[in-house]
């Protein structure tokens, strides 16, 4: 019985502790309430947690109530078991975020792991998942992320020196002139970070590498936020990626007819259309960042491609024959 009353107690404080960072302030009777328990009951689960380091202020007017504030130590923390699952899931994949934090992430998944019950610990093992994780790619320091996510927060502009790809700008300068840039999101993607920006120097947003910036202080001015195009930080970085302004389209798309099975060319189409046309031959409309890319992509299936259109796309493929020509020279002949 006492078993089964800690137990109660226990399943009780996680409850407490999850209401009250729900919401910024919960009326005592309203706890006890949603708790099933009396207001005295919740009196003295408040006073638990703040036995466990928990910041919890008594907040006084006609309801009472208690509201948690941040601390200035870090507590106890207390999961419920989809919780304590998906903590150890996202610590073993930690290190393809391209955030430095590989060692740290790797010590937190052994503190969790060791409090875990058993049963969850053995859901967390069953997962032997070995990232993938390109060997040119560049690690961000934790605290300059975090530098830029309290710039976006308070409206602060970026000031920041910018190294290209080869160490410099592009122009035989080791390193670009400083930059002045509105922030909006910084986004992970295949391991790298990038952040969105609103320049005014050139009235257009950019795409910066956060590995390539560094950071200088202190911030420039407040701004007042604009809206990014489309909305979404996801859909217009995939854009840029293609080299759009259109978050769902390539700005060169083009339509073949390829003498190969749809079974044949759909697991290579990325996000193109593939419309089967029997067993030897399909239909494909697929886009590219130019028309030479497309053509390129396409050449690759190795099997006869018919354009049905834009013209475009037929002279990039002549273009492509004339270059593939003079690479099949002997080099004496060049």
């Amino acid at each position: 019985m006492p078993t089964s009353s800690a137990s109660a107690t226990s399943r009780r404080l996680l409850s407490l502790l999850s209401l009250l960072q729900a919401r910024r302030d919960w009326p005592g009777g309203l706890l006890a309430e949603r708790l099933e328990v009396s207001e005295r009951t919740v009196r003295r689960d408040v006073d638990r947690l703040r036995g466990l380091g928990y910041p919890i202020r008594a907040i006084k007017g006609p309801d009472g109530g208690y509201r948690l504030d941040a601390g200035s130590n870090l507590p106890p923390l207390l999961f419920d078991d989809e919780q304590a699952v998906a903590l150890a899931v996202a610590l073993r994949v930690a290190v393809t975020t391209g955030a430095a934090i590989d060692e740290a992430a790797a010590r937190a998944l052994v503190t969790v792991r060791q409090v875990m019950p058993a049963r969850l610990r053995a859901r967390v093992d069953a997962l032997e998942a070995t990232a993938a994780v390109p060997a040119d790619r560049p690690e961000v320091d934790a605290e300059v992320l975090l530098a830029i996510g309290a710039a976006i927060r308070a409206n602060e502009e970026l000031r920041f020196d910018y190294a290209g790809a080869d160490g410099g700008d592009g122009r035989g300068q080791d390193i670009a002139p400083p930059r002045q840039v509105q922030p909006h999101h910084l986004l992970a993607r295949a391991g790298r970070w990038y952040l969105v920006a609103w320049s005014p120097r050139h009235e257009d947003w950019r795409v910066h590498r956060v590995d390539r910036m560094t950071l200088r202080v202190p911030n420039g001015p407040r701004f007042t936020p604009r809206e990014l195009p489309g909305g979404d930080a996801g859909a217009f970085l995939s854009a840029r990626f293609k080299g759009s302004r259109d978050a769902g389209t390539w700005p060169c798309t083009g339509e073949v007819i390829i003498e190969l099975p749809a079974s044949r060319v759909a697991p290579f189409a990325g996000d193109g259309i593939v419309q089967d046309l029997g067993p030897t031959r399909c239909r494909l409309r697929a886009g590219s960042w130019s028309w030479a890319g497309l053509a390129a992509h396409l050449a690759r299936y190795d099997a006869d491609v018919t354009v049905v259109d834009p013209p475009r796309l037929r002279a990039a493929f002549a273009d492509l024959a004339r270059r593939a020509e003079r690479a099949a020279r002997p080099a004496s002949s060049v």
